[in-house]
């Protein structure tokens, strides 16, 4: 008589699946907003908008980890990941004005490691509750012989909320407006395929110190900061013209998605030290200098544009609450075609 299979003869395991909900349920509570009418187990989540908006409008992003994720199977670090994932779309949202609102992750794997798993969604739990965006659900696909054993892949979803006459487009900006960079913690989710070719190839001691007190390897996994809070309570103090989230194309290739064509960003290079474990990776990659600017974020992970006569009290707000910030450019008139990053 033919054996009767079940879908876990098959490799996937149903019970490991209700197991994750279980441990994940306490870490997604953390971030409920009041707008969230419904937790998590349903088929969807509903969610109202709040009505202290006006004029509501919707604002989404969606996005990934990137080849972060290679180093997080290789080094077995995966409590950091979850954090890069929510953090790369709220920055994005941000960045047209929006209030993140909630999130929500897509979590793939050939078979599921629900302590893994589990790491890996605290993190964005984490991320959520510190950028103050409910996680109001996901996606956990247990696929076999899809992936390689132990990996996993990651997507994240972010919806927020502006009020419509309110929306950061950079329309308004015009020569003369400062830019504003914000520190980044490293070199956050993009540009991984040549870190990991750099690694490669120099082959370093990735556990002896490194950078203040951090070794090589920690430099390298610290996840994306959140700028959410921050320039949320820079709004309410002052016009924010336009913003950046210096993501894939780093400064260069970014900013010009704010900038009117009329405009250039001049940025002096000399107002911000290139961190050291950018200053190693050129090195060690010997990476020139125009390709590091346009594939890292180089130190700046947000830029955000406001007039002159604004620009000491977004500092000061900006450093009272925590951010490293410092002007590291102005806005020109632009000369023909020329490309609207320059860096001096």
């Amino acid at each position: 008589m033919t054996q009767s299979l079940s879908y876990r003869d098959a490799g996937v395991d149903i019970d490991a699946g209700d197991l994750l909900v279980e441990k994940i349920k306490p870490f997604a509570k953390r971030t409920m907003r009041p707008e969230v009418l419904g937790g998590l187990g349903g088929f969807g989540a509903i969610v109202e908008i709040s009505k202290k908006y006006k004029n509501p409008v919707l604002i989404s992003g969606t996005d990934g980890v990137g080849t972060k994720l290679k180093l997080a199977f290789e080094w077995d670090i995966h409590d950091t990941v979850g954090i890069d994932l929510v953090a790369m779309s709220v920055n994005d949202i941000l960045v047209q004005g929006a209030e993140p609102l909630f999130f929500l992750d897509y979590f793939a794997c050939g078979k599921l490691d629900v302590d893994r798993a589990a790491n890996v969604i605290q993190g964005i739990a984490t991320a959520c509750e510190e950028s103050g965006c409910a996680l109001i659900g996901g996606e956990t696909a247990e696929m076999p012989s899809m992936y390689p054993v132990g990996e996993y892949d990651l997507a994240g979803f972010a919806v927020g909320v502006a009020e419509k006459d309110e929306l950061i487009s950079g329309k308004d900006i015009v020569a003369g407006d400062v830019i504003l960079g914000l520190a980044s913690n490293g070199i956050h989710s993009n540009g991984y395929s040549l870190v990991r070719k750099i690694i490669e190839r120099s082959n370093p001691a990735l556990d002896e110190e490194f950078d203040n007190g951090k070794t090589l390897r920690q430099a390298i996994i610290a996840p994306t900061r959140l700028y959410v809070k921050p320039i949320l309570s820079l709004m309410k103090k002052l016009k924010i013209k336009g913003m950046a989230h210096i993501t894939g194309g780093g400064l260069t290739e970014n900013i010009p998605r704010t900038l009117p064509e009329n405009v250039v960003a001049q940025l002096d290079a000399k107002s911000w030290q290139m961190p050291k474990l950018f200053q190693w990776l050129q090195q060690e990659g010997q990476v020139e200098t125009a390709e590091m600017y346009r594939t890292f974020n180089c130190g700046i992970g947000m830029v955000v544009i406001v007039s002159a006569n604004d620009a000491q009290m977004a500092i000061r707000h900006l450093e009272d609450v925590g951010e490293n910030v410092r002007i590291i450019g102005t806005i020109r008139a632009r000369q023909s075609n020329e490309h609207q990053t320059q860096i001096i």
